[in-house]
């Protein structure tokens, strides 16, 4: 599938039918989803962190491209990549870098994987522009705003955010993190889809999708979901 087709579907949906797209964290897991069914695949940043044995925000981009490449190409779906903050790549190397994956699609976040900083969003915003030059319409560029992961409950700052990104050429804004009650305000402050991912014992996808989610992903929770199935086996055998 192209990315026009992957764009295409982020488009037309109706509310309580969002993209649910899974979060693979390696070709094994990838093949499962894609056999499933699903569309589409998103790669979690945490969760191929984990696969390969490191913590979050630091695997060498030398290891999460080829990640993401051995999971691009072991199905016939499209696959976005996370590649967090880009790791410090020139916009038109980090481009063709992603591109070579065989990913139709990059998550760009706007703080600090390490220490947790936000980024001054209108540099980020600028940077992110250059990106989408360097990508032309080749790339679906979903771009992460970190204020409610930060500790930044004011939505205001996240509706800057979401319009800076949306002028610099994103196709998507993530705001994780959201509280489900702010969907709506934010829904009503942009015209591109918007990611939303679940929290424990928060509303459903359908749900999610009503109060102006347009896509859901999971981060590493599908992972972390797995590994404790794993972790049961473990203690199956040793008991």
């Amino acid at each position: 599938m192209t990315v026009e087709a992957f764009r295409a579907l982020h488009h037309g949906r109706a509310a309580d039918d969002p993209l649910v797209l899974p979060g693979p964290w390696d070709a094994a897991a990838a093949r499962v989803f894609a056999d499933a069914g699903f569309p589409a695949l998103a790669t979690p940043s945490a969760g191929v962190a984990a696969s390969l044995g490191y913590e979050d925000g630091h695997t060498p981009a030398d290891e999460m491209f080829a990640a993401v490449t051995r999971i691009a190409r072991s199905v016939s779906v499209p696959v976005s990549a996370d590649v967090e903050g880009g790791y410090g790549l020139p916009p038109k190397e980090l481009v063709a870098r992603v591109l070579d994956t065989g990913a139709v699609g990059c998550n760009l976040e706007d703080s600090d994987p390490v220490t947790g900083v936000l980024k001054d969003p209108r540099p980020h915003a600028d940077w992110m522009a250059e990106v989408r030059a360097a990508a032309g319409g080749a790339l679906f560029i979903n771009a992460r705003m970190d204020t409610f992961l930060r500790g930044v409950a004011d939505p205001d700052e996240a509706i800057g955010r979401i319009r800076l990104y949306e002028e610099a050429g994103a196709d998507c804004v993530y705001p994780l993190g959201v509280p489900p009650e702010h969907l709506p305000l934010l829904r009503a402050e942009t015209a591109l889809p918007i990611n939303a991912s679940p929290i424990p014992g928060g509303p459903a996808l359908a749900e999610l999708g009503r109060l102006g989610a347009t896509r859901i992903t999971f981060g590493p929770q599908l992972q972390q979901e797995a590994m404790r199935k794993v972790r049961g086996i473990a203690d199956r055998l040793l008991g």
